[in-house]
């Protein structure tokens, strides 16, 4: 899957998905996709991630008290 970084406007290739879903973790591994040559994994704030189309992530994904403030 493909996130942009919003400070940078580059894509971010997400490694682990299930870090990515799990609302108790900050942070996913991932890897720039920009220029000619891959480049090594690096961890990213979740709250610096959207989708290309500019939409945040959904909050199901960043906080973990999601559900009790629905209630």
């Amino acid at each position: 899957m493909y996130l942009r970084h919003t400070a940078s406007g580059d894509l971010v290739e997400i490694l682990e998905l299930s870090a990515l879903f799990d609302p108790c973790a900050t942070e996913v591994s991932g890897r720039f996709h920009a220029g000619e040559e891959m480049q090594e994994p690096a961890p990213f704030h979740k709250s610096e991630l959207v989708f290309p189309s500019g939409e945040p992530l959904p909050r199901c994904w960043m906080d973990a008290g999601y559900r009790g403030e629905l209630r």
